[in-house]
C-alpha cells in the first residue's frame, strides 16, 4: 500500500454564518458544500460564497452533471441547483450515513459508523452493492476510475484510495494532525475538495499522482 502525507493546497472559509461543513461537491465551476440549513456554492477562484439554497443539508453532497444530490436526515433529495427546488427524494441506505457521490449512473454513500459505502439506484434507492471499510467512512468520490472515502477517526483523519471490489485499502494520504475530512470530492483532475467539519472550512488537497 502506498502512503504519503496530504499536500494542502489552498484553504477556504471559515464563512459568515456557517458553523460546520459537511458535504462538498464540484459541478465544474463551483465548489458546493452543506452547511446543515444550507447548500452553498462557492467559486474557487475567488474564494467567496456566490449563492445558497435553503435545504436541510446534514452530510454529503453530489453532483451528477445537472443535479445536486443531498442527505437530508435519513432521506436524499434530488435538487435543481438553477432554481432550488427539491424534485425527487429517496430513502437513505443507512442509518449513519455521511459521504455521497455520483458515478457510473448511481449514488455512492459513505456510511459513517457502520464503515461501508453503498452504491445505490438514485431513482429507487435501492443498494445495488456494498463496500466495507476498516475505518469511519466520511466523504466518498470517484475520479479516473478510483473510488477515494474520507476517514475521522479522533484527530486522525485521512484520504483512501479503495478497491471497489474487496475493499481492499491501495493507498493512503494521511492529514496533518488535527485536519478532518468530512465531506470528499474530486475536481476529475489532479485536486481534492474536502470538507472541515467543525472548523468551517473548505480545503483543497492534491491528488498524489
Amino acid at each position: 500500500m502506498k502512503h504519503s502525507a496530504a499536500e494542502i493546497i489552498r484553504e477556504y472559509g471559515p464563512f459568515t454564518g456557517v458553523d460546520a461543513v459537511h458535504g462538498v461537491s464540484w459541478d465544474g465551476q463551483h465548489v458546493w458544500f452543506a452547511s446543515g440549513e444550507k447548500l452553498n456554492a462557492l467559486d474557487p477562484a475567488s474564494g467567496r460564497t456566490l449563492r445558497s439554497i435553503d435545504v436541510i443539508a446534514d452530510a454529503g453532497t453530489a453532483f451528477d452533471g445537472e443535479h445536486l444530490y443531498q442527505i437530508a436526515a435519513d432521506r436524499i433529495q434530488k435538487i435543481d441547483p438553477k432554481t432550488g427546488r427539491v424534485l425527487h427524494s429517496i430513502p437513505a441506505p443507512g442509518n449513519s450515513d455521511s459521504g455521497l457521490t455520483w458515478a457510473e449512473g448511481a449514488l455512492w454513500v459513505g456510511e459513517y459508523r457502520d464503515r461501508k459505502i453503498h452504491q445505490i439506484d438514485p431513482e429507487t434507492g435501492a443498494i445495488l452493492r456494498t463496500v466495507e471499510s476498516n475505518r469511519f467512512v466520511t466523504g466518498v468520490t470517484w475520479v479516473e476510475g478510483a473510488l477515494w472515502h474520507g476517514t475521522w477517526e479522533g484527530d486522525e483523519s485521512e484520504l483512501r484510495r479503495v478497491d471497489p471490489a474487496t475493499g481492499e485499502v491501495l493507498e493512503s494520504v494521511k492529514m496533518p494532525a488535527g485536519v478532518g475530512v468530512s465531506g470528499l470530492e474530486s475536481d476529475g483532475g489532479d485536486q481534492f475538495f474536502c470538507g472541515g467539519g467543525g472548523s468551517g472550512k473548505v480545503r483543497v488537497v492534491r491528488r498524489p499522482k
